[in-house]
């Protein structure tokens, strides 16, 4: 089944009718990074978020084809994917595969499940699901419905939704990268929200829909990109020995070398050329920086909204009043979160062939940050 396509998400993201029900033969694989504040309070930030995008990676390989890419969604810590028929036992070993890789190579707990769609349902929670499309095989998962946050909670909750940690291949990864500097705030500060409705189906799809345009009244969520047009990326030279050194966690032993090698090379050329402002040869970094910030997942549903946005201290205060006047009508649960900066996890399929999507995140784990605020507020 080829998932509908969201091309504009201002105006199809929250359209419930943009989506598709997914059957009871599809599953939920859902991935969260456990310890995170022992992470946090030891300044392993880019790890949690590197080991998140490797989530999506392999799973986008393994779920994925020309055809039909896979909706696979980056959460900061965790990750998001729906599972077509047939392909649960493929998900499923990639997912031992991570967690195994998580510990071994970086020493990070990482939590994996699946959920079938049809164990939902039978609760009375729909998931829905779309790709946020920008052409080229160059997609986002988005995900509205109940079921969600429930197929996440249940993870977290039960062990017999869990997968254990088993090794294997982990195909995918080697397109994944955090080289870009930190993009800091250029309007005041950037916000990460979090919000989940109170009322599912279509309630809370209404709900959603009155607390977007409320959002979008204090600030047009497009113009407050966190990257801009890409104008203000600055590739970093040289890339910093923590990237380099996760870069190679994704190679075996003997391969890790070359890895580092092409990461330097590749890094040089671009700042290079970056330098020259001007295209050499087929490399044009300006118009790179454009692709990378438009195909950046800033703004995402997973059952509510999950949002990253560079804003003015005013307009922050201002969403976190419309948020705190949802949550009192009690209509919404959430969480917000401010940083300086937002983090840039890059996966390039082919750059050659333009193929590459980015993950962002608020500066020291802002997602994370909001969804402890969002616990609290569940109880």
């Amino acid at each position: 089944m080829q998932l509908p396509a969201i091309r504009d998400f201002a105006t199809e993201g929250i359209d419930a009718r943009r989506y598709a029900a997914l059957g009871a033969d599809w599953a939920l694989a859902v991935a969260d990074v456990v310890g995170s504040t022992r992470l946090a309070a030891e300044g392993r930030h880019r790890e949690v978020n590197f080991i998140a995008g490797a989530v999506v990676a392999v799973l986008s390989s393994v779920l994925g084809t020309a055809q039909a890419p896979a909706a696979c969604q980056f959460g900061g810590d965790g990750a998001l994917a729906a599972v077509p028929p047939g392909k649960r036992e493929d998900a499923a070993r990639a997912l031992a595969a991570l967690a195994h890789w998580a510990s071994v190579e970086l020493d990070v707990p990482l939590r994996v499940g699946m959920v079938p769609v049809k164990a939902l349902l039978d609760r009375g929670l729909e998931v829905r699901a779309a790709v946020h499309d920008f052409g080229g095989g160059n997609v986002f998962g988005q995900f509205l419905g109940a079921g969600v946050t429930a197929a996440d909670a249940w993870v977290k909750a039960d062990a017999r939704w869990r997968i254990e940690p088993a090794e294997g291949p982990l195909p995918g990864l080697e397109g994944l990268s955090c080289r870009w500097q930190p993009v800091p705030a250029g309007r005041g500060t950037v916000l990460c929200v979090i919000a989940d409705p109170v009322p599912a189906g279509a309630a809370g799809d209404a709900v959603l829909a009155r607390l977007h345009a409320a959002i979008e009244r204090v600030v047009p969520t497009e113009a407050a990109a966190p990257l801009g047009g890409g104008e203000r990326l600055a590739p970093r030279w040289p890339p910093s020995l923590r990237a380099l050194w996760l870069e190679t966690r994704t190679e075996s032993k003997r391969r890790r070398l070359g890895r580092v090698a092409r990461a330097l090379a590749g890094a040089a050329i671009i700042r290079v050329v970056h330098a020259l402002g001007r295209p050499l040869g087929a490399l044009d970094v300006a118009r790179y920086r454009a692709a990378l910030a438009e195909r950046s997942d800033y703004r995402k549903e997973a059952g509510g909204p999950r949002l990253v946005l560079d804003v003015t201290e005013a307009e922050a205060r201002a969403i976190e009043a419309v948020l705190a006047r949802f949550a009192e009508a009690g209509e919404i649960r959430y969480g917000t979160a401010r940083a300086a900066a937002t983090t840039i996890t890059c996966l390039v399929g082919d750059f050659a062939a333009d193929r590459h999507v980015h993950f962002v995140d608020g500066a020291d784990l802002g997602f994370w940050r909001a969804s402890v605020m969002l616990k609290g507020m569940k109880g």
